[in-house]
């Protein structure tokens, strides 16, 4: 255990003088503070991310090289932090590869046990350091270079883009006031749910049924809108007469163009009746679905207070995005929970930022204009899922679930992107792929091996006799498909190209750009153009 005393090194390391070590009751000691947070909501009439106007701060803030930055992370932890600050002490201070590699294996869970600490009194508030530690994994000032310190301290700490894109303590934040659903985690059997959790369930279930009302009423009264302005050109149409030949200032009759306008006028009044109906009846459901969801919450104040999140609620959480991370690094991974200078880049654009990461799944959706988009009874909404942040080396994002269990209309589903990958971009990529590859098994259900995007690469998976997990294959060649083949480089196999092209497809005018580049292209074009003159395409 901590003895109280710092060797030379690792005192030098911290840049502060061995003969004032702190008294360890100083330096771990509690904090508090409360802060709200507003809820966030799925704005389903998005069609596309917020403008990004700055990437980074001009002038990096000087905490990131304050000397007190360790003991403010470590104080108040207590015993979780003393066996931390030890282990890191003799990792650091360890000569021999073989001893290092021990402390190593063992300093990797002792930190996450000082998060998980950390992120227990997120709900009452933390302090800065605390929260960058939670945040980027910066832990001790002297473990990154100078140049990486004013990197990290140029980051935009501020979430000033609305979009759902979360570092992990702000994601956690949201989970601990129940703002967000707790993440989906492999089902095991439960003796019986509370009533909070029914409640909630049942308010899931309804807030799919009103999100997915208020898009079809929206699109219905766009709909109305554009009739509405075609009867008025119409009737205007029809309200030009010319004059009775040999009758001086009597108007003639309509014209055969504008007797045909009475019969166009007659179709878009009936038009207009029916859709007025359908409007009518989906505000009806939509009453129906905010008074009980009004009903429920009002149940819920009743049997236990305006949450649904409890301490073991977010400690579940934390221990599922420490299970992203891991998935995010992969089993050959460097695991290291935490900064050091000689495990990523110094530039801050290669760094997963909020701003970053947006800029590059935009990129990536003007490529697939379909990524986010999501069909739920004849509905079709653009729906971004939440992008968790996590501060880890991994070289992919991963996709943790396509959608809530409860509310498959309008829910967000979870994406995982790494803080400090080798290549930003890629991260980003398999994190889209992913999610293009669960959403669309998730949509065929029982015959995802048969139908649609992952019917039809499976059978080509197969017909090739490839083995391995096709999901991987999918990741690799939607890789290609974005970075290679739209840019008209013939990377794929003829056949996987073929798939991507129905089912992935690039914009119009790109599609129409690489018909003209090449052969192969030019025949997927024709392809399509014979599917869309028959039935069923």
């Amino acid at each position: 255990m901590f003895s109280g005393e710092i060797d030379p090194e690792i005192a030098d390391l911290m840049e502060i003088e061995s003969t004032d070590t702190p008294d360890f009751t100083d330096l771990f000691e509690e904090e508090g503070g409360i802060k709200k947070q507003q809820k966030d909501e799925v704005d389903i009439t998005r069609k596309s991310f917020s403008p990004i106007n700055k990437y980074h701060e001009d002038r990096p803030i000087p905490l990131f090289s304050s000397k007190d930055y360790y003991k403010s992370v470590l104080s108040g932890e207590e015993e979780v932090s003393q066996r931390f600050h030890s282990l890191l002490s003799k990792f650091l201070n360890a000569k021999d590869p073989k001893e290092r590699t021990m402390y190593r294996s063992k300093l990797i869970p002792a930190y996450w046990n000082v998060a998980a600490s950390i992120a227990s009194k997120i709900p009452s508030g933390i302090s800065e350091p605390k929260k960058y530690t939670l945040r980027y994994g910066f832990l001790l000032p002297t473990l990154v270079s100078r140049e990486q310190r004013e990197s990290i301290g140029k980051i935009i700490t501020d979430k000033t883009i609305d979009e759902p894109f979360f570092y992990v303590d702000e994601w956690l934040k949201k989970i601990s006031t129940g703002q967000i659903a707790p993440s989906a985690v492999d089902e095991v059997k439960h003796a019986k749910k509370s009533g909070n959790e029914k409640l909630r369930q049942q308010i899931e279930k309804l807030a799919g049924s009103r999100d997915l009302q208020i898009a079809s009423i929206k699109n219905k009264i766009v709909q109305m809108e554009n009739a509405e302005e075609e009867l008025q050109e119409k009737v205007k149409a029809l309200r030009i007469h010319e004059q009775q030949p040999g009758f001086e200032n009597m108007k003639a009759p309509y014209s055969p163009e504008q007797r045909t306008l009475l019969s166009d006028i007659t179709n878009v009044c009936r038009f207009l009746g029916n859709l007025d109906k359908q409007i009518e009846g989906s505000y009806t459901q939509l009453e129906n679905a905010v008074n009980q969801i009004r009903d429920l919450k009002e149940k819920a104040n009743i049997d236990g207070g305006a949450s649904f999140v409890s301490s073991k609620t977010l400690e579940s959480e934390f221990n599922t995005v420490r299970q992203m991370t891991k998935m995010c690094v992969g089993k050959q991974g460097n695991h290291l929970p935490f900064l050091m200078k000689q495990y990523f880049k110094s530039n801050i654009r290669d760094m997963g930022t909020r701003e970053n990461i947006i800029s590059e799944f935009a990129a990536i959706e003007a490529l697939d204009p379909g990524l986010f988009k999501r069909t739920f009874k004849r509905e079709t909404s653009r729906i971004v899922p939440y992008v968790i942040i996590v501060p880890a080396y991994g070289e992919r994002g991963i996709c943790w679930e396509p959608f809530e269990k409860y509310n498959r209309a309008t829910s967000r589903g979870r994406v995982v992107i790494p803080m400090f990958p080798k290549d930003l971009k890629i991260a980003v990529i398999s994190a889209a792929a992913d999610l293009r590859w669960q959403v669309a098994k998730e949509k065929a259900q029982h015959y995802w091996m048969e139908e649609g995007l992952t019917g039809r690469y499976y059978q080509w998976f197969t017909e090739k006799k490839f083995r391995g997990d096709v999901k991987e294959y999918f990741i690799q060649d939607y890789i290609l498909w974005i970075t290679k083949e739209s840019e008209g480089t013939q990377k794929m196999d003829r056949g996987s190209r073929s798939v991507f092209w129905r089912y992935v497809p690039f914009p119009d005018e790109l599609r129409e750009r690489l018909r003209q580049r090449g052969f192969v292209y030019n025949e997927l074009y024709k392809k399509d153009v014979n599917r869309s003159l028959s039935d069923g395409y």
